[in-house]
């Protein structure tokens, strides 16, 4: 009988490893993570992999890389389904034995002709029982195994976030629980691991919703509980149609790869079909105390890039500087990567200020590290030339009779560089910017020139004062 004690919450996420972890299967986990923890139950993690010919070992690998990159643990060990077909198979002979199955030797080409037909005649392309009440079915021979589903009434359940749910059971046809090869397929297995997992909550995407009758179907036959069910709406791209690779990172762990946070990444993913009022930041203690099922809504949800950004700017923006200084390192290029931390984190309090994702903040910090550094080349053609080398030239001139750098200092030097040469601040301070980054955009440049100290800034002003001097670029619009 099934595990499920009195009140206690067990929900599962339960993935099949026939591609990679994606938005979608990180939401999923994240609710059924969520749900757990707030009613201070469990959260297993199960690997559907009884599709043999499609089940990777590389599938399984990332899913559990994603899951531990995102923060959600698991209680007790990882199952894999095919760990269990002993138990399956029980089952199903069980519901041979009791009535409630029976064998059919329909072949491929006779099912195909029987769904034209129905067509046809304008019936549902559902199976018609042919083999139903036959007892005469050898089980040496090929051959399936249907479960046999009640012929007349209907199957109902309660739906925690679409409400009361019934389907007429004539609609329901005699599902394959047995494959010829020896197999059990997905509602058979999903239904037992789900009952003798003790799973309390079945919190899944809405497309499994049409699976659900089936399975309740079966946890009757087989006089189990039938468990608490959820179904999530699914989430679609900017163009309403369903997310796919064409809108955006195939994989959770391409996110990773192109610098996002997973705590802004799980708070983005929380609020994609959830809401809490106007609450747009969530800490994982916050979404944990805050969720509830009666908040998700039935409408799909939109992926938007826009504010996945916004979030990951804003948890840099107040990330802690130590530990952004451990997120960059797998960013930074192998000429920095053997940088000590205390060099890498006296730059981050500038560039968090401004960076949208962890590999702009690593191009930023390696201007700050490297000895030589590589200049944009729009960027030099642009402001590294004759007509702004007067500028730069002065700066450097006073850098060196500075003998405090400092905001303060910085911007009174700058100042009278502007006044003496009758020139705006942003006419000087762009190509001294490119001249210290290599770029031309950086944090300030006070910040820059603080960071790289002034011996450091001196020095490479005077590395582009000779290649200017040396191979001038053109004054703009000349």
């Amino acid at each position: 009988m099934s595990n499920i004690e009195a009140g206690k919450v067990r929900t599962r996420f339960a993935p099949s490893p026939t591609g990679y972890l994606h938005v979608g299967g990180v939401r999923t986990a994240l609710f059924n993570y969520l749900f757990a923890r707030q009613h201070g139950g469990e959260f297993i993690l199960r690997i559907e992999d009884t599709d043999q010919t499609r089940s990777t070992e590389e599938s399984i690998a990332q899913i559990l890389e994603g899951m531990k990159w995102m923060g959600l643990d698991w209680d007790g060990p990882v199952t894999r389904q095919t760990e269990r077909f002993a138990a399956y198979k029980s089952h199903v002979d069980r519901l041979l034995s009791e009535g409630n199955a029976y064998r059919c030797t329909c072949s491929p080409e006779e099912l195909d002709a029987k769904r034209k037909l129905a067509m046809a005649e304008g019936r549902k392309p559902q199976y018609d029982g042919t083999c139903r009440n036959r007892n005469d079915i050898s089980p040496d021979g090929p051959h399936v195994i249907r479960f046999k589903s009640p012929a007349e009434g209907a199957t109902t359940f309660t739906d925690l976030v679409r409400g009361d749910m019934s389907v007429n059971n004539a609609e329901i046809d005699d599902l394959i629980i047995w494959r010829t090869d020896g197999t059990p397929t997905y509602n058979l297995s999903v239904a037992i691991d789900d009952a003798e997992m003790g799973i309390s909550h079945v919190i899944r995407g809405d497309d499994h919703l049409a699976n659900t009758p089936r399975q309740v179907q079966l946890y009757e036959a087989l006089g189990y509980p039938i468990p608490k069910f959820a179904h999530i709406p699914m989430i679609l791209g900017p163009d309403k149609a369903r997310l796919s690779k064409r809108h955006g990172a195939a994989s959770i762990l391409e996110y990773r790869e192109m610098g996002y946070l997973p705590e802004a990444v799980i708070n983005y993913i929380a609020r994609l079909g959830w809401s809490y009022g106007d609450q747009e930041i969530f800490s994982m203690k916050e979404l944990i105390d805050c969720f509830s099922l009666d908040r998700v809504g039935r409408s799909p949800a939109v992926f938007d890039t826009e504010k996945l950004d916004w979030l990951n700017t804003h948890y840099i923006k107040n990330g802690d500087d130590l530990a952004l200084t451990q997120a960059i390192k797998p960013f930074l290029s192998k000429d920095s990567i053997s940088v000590e931390d205390k060099d890498i984190i006296v730059g981050i309090p500038s560039l968090k200020q401004r960076s949208r994702n962890l590999l702009e903040m690593a191009q930023g910090t390696e201007y700050y590290l490297l000895d030589e550094i590589k200049y944009e080349e729009e960027s030099a053609s642009k402001f590294l030339t004759e007509d702004n080398l007067p500028y730069i030239k002065k700066v450097e001139e006073r850098l060196l009779l500075l003998d405090l750098v400092s905001h303060e200092t910085l911007e009174k030097l700058f100042n009278e560089v502007c006044e003496e040469t009758n020139t705006k601040l942003g006419t000087i301070a762009q190509p001294v910017r490119v001249a210290l980054t290599g770029k031309k955009v950086s944090p300030g440049i006070y910040d820059v020139i603080q960071v790289l100290g002034r011996d450091r800034s001196i020095k490479r002003l005077q590395s582009a004062e000779k290649m200017i001097k040396a191979k001038p670029f053109p004054a703009e619009g000349k």
